[in-house]
């Protein structure tokens, strides 16, 4: 094979492998299209988020503040990265964003999930002296694709509880769930699928710690 036929042949390769990226992520949106909104669906009825949680003893009140996170959560923007191609690059959709920015709906499905569980959330403006406190931190939330055509949802945070000003207890969660299509529309379901997870997961460890169930 000459040098010629070989760059030929290389440049070939990179457009085909570039084309089916844009292609697949749905990222080849052209401007002046609709914007596309997404958010994580109606919450699960309480009888069977119940169902689907481990059993927990009951947790009594608490207060749930605002989930934080990077600036880049604080947008409706929908990010995605290609991992198999630069794992340091986080990417938007062009022509999709969520309806709240994620650490909004996060903050909201959380306290569904907590109040399902047969708490009482208060904010922190209600709080009174001895109430435990749960803080989370949000660490990764991205429709992360690890091939052209496999991606998931990854969700990943540390939740702190503290009760006066003692920290009781800190640990870390993550999930990952898989996506059903290479787009912003399997992004959002699998990004819902492993907040609701990990929400199950806290409501779960609140029920094993050592604070005042009032």
């Amino acid at each position: 094979m000459t040098l010629l036929s070989a760059d030929l042949l290389k440049h070939r390769l990179i457009a085909v492998l570039a084309a089916a990226t844009l292609l697949l992520t749905g990222c080849a949106s052209q401007k002046g299209e609709p914007t596309t909104q997404f958010d994580f669906g109606p919450a699960m009825p309480a009888q069977a988020a119940a169902q689907a949680s481990p059993a927990a003893a009951p947790i009594g009140a608490i207060v749930v503040t605002d989930l934080t996170g990077s600036s880049a959560l604080d947008s409706e923007r929908m990010f995605y990265r290609l991992s198999y191609a630069d794992a340091l690059q986080a990417r938007t959709y062009a022509n999709s964003r969520w309806t709240a920015n994620p650490l909004q709906m996060m903050t909201q499905r959380l306290k569904t999930r907590i109040s399902q569980s047969g708490a009482k959330v208060l904010s922190e403006t209600d709080a009174s002296n001895g109430i435990p406190i749960l803080r989370v931190d949000v660490d990764e939330f991205i429709h992360n694709f690890t091939g052209v055509a496999q991606s998931e949802g990854q969700v990943a945070l540390r939740a702190s509880v503290f009760q006066g000003h003692t920290l009781v207890d800190q640990r870390s969660f993550a999930r990952t769930t898989q996506a059903t299509s290479a787009d912003a529309a399997g992004g959002a379901r699998a990004l819902a699928a492993s907040t609701d997870a990990i929400a199950a997961d806290i409501v779960a460890w609140l029920g094993t710690l050592n604070i005042n169930r009032r």
